[in-house]
């Protein structure tokens, strides 16, 4: 099985169990990979519109259900998957206020410097907005962000909220989401990748096109002729659509510099630069012990003792591949797995048994 099947199986099993759903969300995924099954494609798509939109769902088990749905895109790539979807499923819209979504921006973790320059974008743009409506000079800087730093640093999540903050404000008509990668924009032959730029923002108008890794479309250095023919059909879109549409485009620092050198005027269409810092371990921490306490786990104290000095470890060695976030989540899934192993043998386990995560379930990891 190859990489992203695999992803796409393992995020549908999470889903599956913590939203006891009695394998159904397994089994769509499955009918998917095995079959190449449309219908079951559609409708793995409506059961994380359900997750997503239910309000009774804790922000770890969306965060899951957004996970299974960036492995369907993964999978798929964007265009296939919109293809086998239209008609028979449009982009449901977010229903959550501007408080809630701010709410939602402040419950992440850290990140303090990115959350009080989304707070001065949200004023500046309500402020101008205003102006405009009472006929006085507005500027005109376009909506387009550019996010930089390390995996595993919310990039993608902030770039969500993001989207649907200026849809509640009124700069966005719909707010919805699409993320692409190069596959999704690139063709293999000359003259149709221009095609399949145009296709993508079309299906983005009205809300956030989010482009993780951008550099990637410049991947040959300057000799890439199909990433050349991307970048001018991209820079285009992004000043005659500013009106009514937001890309963000998001990679490592360094990467991301080039990929603005690639193209005369690219960087020039982005007036927000936002850098994402890498987690503290204190921050790593409150992570996991959110996971946890959103799903009813709690970490007893030797556990969190070990753990903490691994986190603390994981850091003093990070490079420029270092998880982050991902690393929390990965250690999560570990965690309650090796717990699993270890109180499904235990005869009638009580409430402390069956919630408790001891140093022994990390161990196991070790």
């Amino acid at each position: 099985m190859n990489k992203c099947k695999s992803a796409l199986i393992n995020s549908a099993s999470k889903l599956d169990a913590i939203t006891n759903s009695c394998g159904e969300i397994t089994k769509l995924a499955a009918l998917i990979i095995e079959d190449d099954s449309k219908e079951a494609t559609v409708s793995l798509l409506k059961k994380i519109s359900e997750v997503v939109d239910n309000q009774n769902y804790k922000i770890e088990i969306k965060h899951v259900a957004q996970l299974v749905n960036s492995n369907l895109i993964g999978y798929y790539g964007y265009t296939a998957l919109q293809n086998i979807c239209k008609p028979d499923i449009e982009t449901l819209g977010d229903t959550r206020t501007l408080e809630e979504l701010l709410d939602e921006l402040n419950a992440l973790v850290g990140l303090e410097t990115v959350k009080a320059k989304v707070y001065e974008l949200i004023a500046y743009q309500k402020v101008q907005k205003l102006r405009r409506e009472n006929n006085l000079h507005s500027s005109k800087n376009t909506l387009h962000l550019a996010f930089t730093g390390n995996p595993g640093t919310g990039k993608t999540t902030v770039a969500r909220i993001v989207g649907h903050i200026y849809k509640q404000i009124g700069l966005l008509s719909k707010g919805h989401f699409v993320e692409v990668s190069r596959t999704d924009l690139i063709a293999g032959y000359q003259g149709q990748t221009a095609l399949k730029v145009k296709s993508v923002i079309e299906k983005s108008k009205g809300g956030v096109l989010f482009i993780d890794e951008a550099y990637s479309i410049t991947e040959n250095d300057h000799s890439d002729s199909y990433g050349r023919e991307c970048l001018t059909e991209l820079t285009k879109a992004l000043e005659d659509y500013r009106d009514d549409l937001v890309v963000i485009v998001a990679g490592y620092t360094e990467p991301m510099d080039k990929f603005f050198e690639s193209n005369p005027g690219l960087k020039s269409r982005f007036n927000t630069f936002i850098e994402f810092p890498d987690y503290s371990v204190e921050e790593l921490d409150k992570i996991l012990v959110s996971m946890c306490d959103n799903n009813d786990y709690v970490l007893d104290e030797n556990a969190h003792e070990i753990i903490h000095d691994f986190l603390e470890d994981s850091l003093s060695k990070k490079d420029e591949n270092f998880a982050n976030g991902r690393l929390v989540r990965n250690l999560y899934d570990d965690l309650v797995m090796n717990h699993a192993r270890r109180v499904v043998n235990i005869e009638n386990p009580t409430i402390d048994d069956l919630s408790v995560i001891t140093a022994i379930d990390f161990e196991v990891l070790s």
